[in-house]
């Protein structure tokens, strides 16, 4: 959607003022091209390999292979390459819709990924920095307004920021040092978010990333901000006035 409510048409033009950070076309063809590439050769391979492996007695997964070369010639070399390029297909349409697109602009953040349109308004945002390969935006309470996977590089992304005057942390996350690992029963957590964390840990430890998502915007509503380092949550309280040090500011003076 663009500022007066009307659908944004994908792949149009930004209005002039935005800076669109995005991945690059070069590595966006890569995908296109490698990926349905990749998935024939696996499909020959795999083609190649059938009767040899359905030979072993010891081998796994004796079934696909025994079929695989059932199928007579050149029938079975015909279908492994169409099922390679679909399945490299799949792949690569999955990673395009988990690409994600910075559009900056002086008045709001735009992130765009999959289709799906998200907008934070500048006046909210306090700070913003890479945590690892999360693009985050904090609020003046030091609450997370957005926390984004990104792959897009940390220099375009600053520079993208800085041109519009967004507080920019290129030293990471100015409140590091006040999160602590959570464990079960720890003092200074709301009432209920021990219940949140056990339920999130839960998600964390089975692979549920939308799970993990939701509960973490539900520890947001009761002041709680949460980020993770291999499956362990640490936490720390929000709801309070920044005051970020200088040192964690970008050193490069923005326009």
């Amino acid at each position: 959607m663009d500022r007066h409510g009307q659908p944004r048409r994908a792949g149009a033009t930004p209005p002039r003022g935005q800076t669109v950070v995005a991945e690059p076309r070069g590595q966006r063809l890569l995908v296109w091209v490698g990926f349905p590439l990749l998935g024939l050769a696996a499909g020959w391979l795999l083609e190649s390999v059938a009767g040899w492996v359905a030979s072993l007695p010891w081998a796994p997964f004796q079934g696909p292979f025994k079929l695989v070369e059932s199928v007579p010639e050149p029938h079975a070399s015909i279908g492994a390459l169409v099922v390679g390029g679909l399945a490299g297909l799949v792949l690569a349409t999955l990673a395009a819709l988990d690409r994600l697109t910075v559009t900056v602009a002086d008045d709001q953040v735009i992130f765009t990924r999959g289709g799906v349109t998200r907008t934070v308004e500048r006046p909210l945002v306090e700070a913003v920095f890479l945590d690892g390969k999360r693009l985050v935006l904090l609020g003046r309470a030091t609450e997370e307004l957005a926390r984004e996977p990104s792959d897009l590089e940390a220099d375009r992304l600053g520079d993208a920021f800085l041109s519009h005057r967004y507080p920019w942390r290129a030293g990471g996350d100015p409140y590091r040092a006040e999160y602590q690992r959570w464990v079960d029963g720890v003092p200074g957590l709301p009432a209920s978010a021990d219940a949140l964390l056990r339920a999130r840990a839960r998600a964390l430890e089975g692979g549920d990333g939308d799970e993990a998502a939701q509960l973490r915007a539900d520890l947001a509503r009761l002041g709680v901000v949460v980020r993770d380092e291999d499956k362990r949550q640490y936490w720390r309280r929000s709801g309070r006035s920044p005051a970020a040090p200088e040192d964690s500011n970008d050193t490069r003076s923005s326009p």
